[in-house]
């Protein structure tokens, strides 16, 4: 790479039906992230993404995956857990949407509060939780966010290739525009 040249980072693992995902899969947008639940500027990423997802409407599909900074947010693990424990009984995006309007109290008891408001099988969600079941799935998409570039939270995809620049929801529709009239679909 010449001096000067910025390195374009991709998204090394494509959306696949593991992933957790919001709109129509033939939308000529998409948006992942990669996030951490105790991230506060993730909890702001959060309110921007519902933002963007009410302007673009159906133009979008959104895919989040788990980047927990477990040094600096000793309750992110627990929180990707919760909230793929959720997943598993079809209430990913309910217990997402909780997770990031608490940030400020994810301990255990909580993540146990969080699912009994979500209607969850109570007993499946807390043997889930103990035995970690679903800590692959998390450590997967960590480990594909780092082979895609992502070394903080939230870290933006869009049309596959890093969103670098500002995240705000002005910038994301721009860029998600951008794409949608790349595809030659673009958003009415």
């Amino acid at each position: 790479m010449a001096f000067g040249q910025s390195r374009v980072e991709r998204l090394v693992l494509p959306l696949d039906p593991r992933d957790h995902v919001q709109g129509p899969p033939d939308a000529p947008a998409t948006l992942i992230e990669y996030g951490d639940y105790e991230c506060p500027y993730c909890g702001l990423a959060h309110r921007i993404v519902k933002e963007v997802q009410r302007h673009l409407g159906l133009g979008l599909r959104v895919a989040y995956r788990h980047f927990p900074l477990f040094e600096l947010h000793p309750h992110a693990l627990a929180a990707a857990e919760a909230a793929e424990a959720a997943g598993a009984q079809g209430r990913f995006w309910e217990m997402h949407d909780v997770l990031f309007e608490s940030q400020q109290a994810l301990a255990p008891p909580d993540l146990v509060r969080y699912a009994e408001d979500v209607g969850l099988d109570m007993k499946r969600f807390v043997n889930e939780l103990a035995a970690h079941i679903h800590e692959k799935t998390m450590w997967d998409d960590f480990i594909g966010g780092v082979r895609s570039g992502v070394s903080g939270t939230p870290t933006f995809f869009t049309d596959g290739v890093r969103h670098v620049g500002p995240w705000d929801a002005d910038s994301l529709i721009e860029a998600l525009s951008a794409e949608a009239r790349a595809h030659g679909r673009a958003h009415g």
